[in-house]
């Protein structure tokens, strides 16, 4: 199957969100498409870790206070299956142990609630090898 494109033609990368908080998953959602990302989306962890097999995406940003499955059980999971799609935590979470669990459990990077979205977007760019897109400026997105 060929790779999806975005409209200026570059291949997109597809990014899975999974996040409990209706508005910051849709916030996300549509600033992702904006800048140009395939997104999927999901509410809970359980459903988070089997879209993450299923749909393959290229990079994850994941809430740790999730409903069925907590974030740092999907990512310990993903990780034990050897999956190493790289994995943005998101979390309200704010203690130093959080973090360092973050870490030990395979994330590639923790921040904390509420995050700037220039910053999530240039790691976003970071771990997608995009970075000459994050030097650039990232681009710009409405209020969603």
């Amino acid at each position: 199957m060929p790779e999806k494109q975005n409209k200026g033609g570059i291949v997109s990368k597809k990014i899975l969100v999974v996040e409990d908080e209706d508005s910051i998953r849709n916030v996300l959602e549509v600033r992702l498409k904006n800048c140009g990302f395939e997104v999927v989306t999901a509410a809970d962890g359980e459903d988070g870790l089997n879209k993450a097999r299923a749909e393959k995406p290229d990079l994850m940003i994941l809430d740790l206070g999730l409903p069925k499955l907590p974030g740092e059980e999907v990512c310990r999971q993903l990780r034990n299956e050897e999956n190493n799609v790289p994995i943005i935590m998101l979390t309200a979470k704010t203690e130093d142990v959080d973090r360092v669990v973050g870490k030990v459990l395979g994330a590639n990077y923790y921040m904390t609630k509420p995050f700037e979205w220039t910053e999530l977007l240039k790691k976003i760019y970071k771990y997608l090898d995009m970075e000459e897109q994050a030097e650039s400026g990232p681009a710009p997105s409405p209020e969603a």
